[in-house]
């Protein structure tokens, strides 16, 4: 009988984690085509950052523009190195894009706000979507 039980919770784990990649792999998916489709960000006069051990893009974000919600617009920025806010590395080298001049300009303010509802969309797919951060993401973009 604890032949059967081991049994069934080891299978039960190994398609939780088979589960949780995938997952994962729709999470990825699901920022690429948002990133695919928000190009018009003017990277004109762009800052970089080196990601550090124990950085999280909010907190980056939160020092480069006193906001922690202008994650996603580095995210955007740095398209081609980090794909989910989740995985991110030391030794990434992000762009930081001057929000003031992509608030000015029509087609960067634009993709901002797209990104920025496209993230609020993912979140809500996620299995314990944080209402704080769809708020606050709708929020920010709603001021572009």
């Amino acid at each position: 009988m604890k032949k059967i039980f081991f049994l069934s919770a080891l299978i039960f784990f190994l398609m939780l984690t088979v589960s949780c990649k995938s997952c994962q792999k729709d999470m990825d998916e699901q920022y690429r085509s948002l990133y695919d489709a928000n190009t018009g960000l003017d990277l004109t006069g762009a800052g970089t950052y080196t990601v550090k051990s124990g950085d999280t893009l909010s907190n980056i974000s939160k020092h480069a523009y006193n906001d922690g919600f202008y994650y996603p617009v580095i995210m955007l920025a740095s398209r081609g190195v980090v794909i989910n806010p989740d995985k991110i590395q030391p030794g990434m080298k992000l762009t930081i894009p001057d929000i003031e001049r992509n608030k000015a300009d029509y087609a960067g303010r634009k993709s901002m706000k797209n990104c920025l509802n496209g993230f609020a969309n993912i979140e809500k797919t996620k299995p314990n979507p944080n209402q704080g951060l769809i708020d606050g993401f709708r929020k920010h973009a709603d001021e572009l």
